[in-house]
C-alpha cells in the first residue's frame, strides 16, 4: 500500500534502544570501515595465502627428499614404436637373376615394405630394362613412373634416376636406380612412354638422356634459366631474368587499368597478345608444333 493511503496511526511501532538505521537494515555511517582499514585486511589476506604456498613447497620438497634417500624406482620411459626399415634383398630371386645375367652392373638391392629396389650400373640401364621388359619370367611391360631425385652432399653422383617397372601379366613392381652426375641414356627405345617423363626431369632436374628423340623442356619456357627441383634451387622469390625479359614493369595507370578488366571479368581480352591467341584458337590453328 503506497504512502498517500496509509491511515494516521498505522505507522509500525518501534522498537525501544533500535535506532531507525538499524532496524531498516542499513548500518550506521560509523559502522562502515575507512579505505585504510580494508587495505590492512587485503595485505593480511594476502601474506596467508603466500604462507600457504609456502608450506605446500616446503612438504613437497621434503617429500622428494625422503624419496630419493630411499631410491625409489623412476618411472619407466615409454620406448616409441620403431617403424620398418629396409632390409637387404640380395637373395631375392630377381636380384639372383639380374646378377647372373649382368654381375657388377647390379649393385645394392633392399626391400622396404614389400618394395623392391636395385642400383644398377648407369652404362647398362637400357640392356637391363630391356631384359626386363623381353623376359618371360619377369616381364615387366609397363613403365609406371620415372623421376629423379637430388642429393647434394653425393659430390660425384648427386642425382638419382628411379624407373619404376610393374609387370602387367605378373603383377608384380620393381624399382631400378641409377646414380648420374649430368647424363644417362634415354630408355625410350624400351618404352615409349619415357619420352614425356624424360623430358619431364630434363626440365625441371637439367639430367641430359642421351638418344632421346626431342629432348627439351616440357613445363617451362625454353629459355628459362635453372632447374627448380633441384635442392639448391633458391625457395625465396626471386626476380627472375625471363620474367625480366617478358613480363614489363606495370605502372599505376596501368595495375588500374588491369585490376578494372578483373573486376569485370575480362582479363582474358586484357592484352593484344591475348586477343591473338583467342583468334588462333577461334581458328583451329596450332598454337606450338607437335612433336614429331
Amino acid at each position: 500500500m503506497s504512502e498517500d493511503t496509509k491511515q494516521p496511526g498505522s505507522e509500525e511501532p518501534k522498537v525501544p534502544g533500535v535506532s531507525d538505521s538499524e532496524a531498516s537494515g542499513t548500518p550506521p555511517p560509523s559502522a562502515i570501515p575507512s579505505a585504510g582499514v580494508v587495505s590492512d585486511a587485503d595485505d593480511e589476506k594476502a601474506a596467508m595465502v603466500e604462507q600457504a604456498k609456502a608450506r605446500v613447497a616446503a612438504v613437497k620438497e621434503s617429500l622428494a627428499e625422503q624419496s630419493a634417500a630411499a631410491g625409489a624406482p623412476k618411472p619407466p620411459v615409454k620406448k616409441k614404436e620403431e617403424g620398418p626399415k629396409p632390409t637387404d634383398a640380395s637373395g631375392h630371386p630377381l636380384v639372383k637373376k639380374l646378377k647372373s645375367q649382368f654381375g657388377d652392373a647390379i649393385g645394392e638391392a633392399v626391400e622396404f615394405i614389400g618394395q623392391l629396389s636395385v642400383t644398377v650400373d648407369r652404362e647398362r640401364i637400357v640392356e637391363i630394362c630391356d631384359f626386363l621388359k623381353s623376359d618371360s619370367e619377369t616381364s615387366f611391360d609397363y613403365l609406371s613412373d620415372l623421376t629423379c631425385v637430388h642429393y647434394p652432399e653425393r659430390r660425384e653422383a648427386p642425382f638419382e634416376i628411379v624407373y619404376n617397372l610393374f609387370s602387367i601379366s605378373k603383377n608384380e613392381r620393381v624399382r631400378l636406380k641409377v646414380r648420374t652426375s649430368d647424363s644417362v641414356e634415354s630408355v625410350t627405345s624400351v618404352w615409349p612412354a619415357a619420352n614425356w617423363l624424360e623430358r619431364e626431369v630434363f626440365d625441371l632436374f637439367g639430367i641430359r638422356f642421351n638418344n632421346h628423340p626431342d629432348l627439351r623442356r616440357l613445363l617451362l619456357p625454353p629459355d628459362w634459366e635453372g632447374y627448380p627441383l633441384r635442392k639448391d634451387y633458391p625457395l625465396e622469390f626471386i626476380e627472375n631474368a625471363w620474367t625480366e625479359r617478358h613480363l614489363p614493369e606495370m605502372g599505376e595507370v596501368e595495375m588500374e587499368q588491369l585490376q578494372q578488366r578483373r573486376a569485370y571479368g575480362l582479363e582474358i581480352l586484357s592484352v593484344p597478345q591475348e586477343r591473338l591467341m583467342r583468334d588462333i584458337f577461334r581458328a583451329d590453328k596450332e598454337v606450338m608444333p607437335k612433336d614429331k
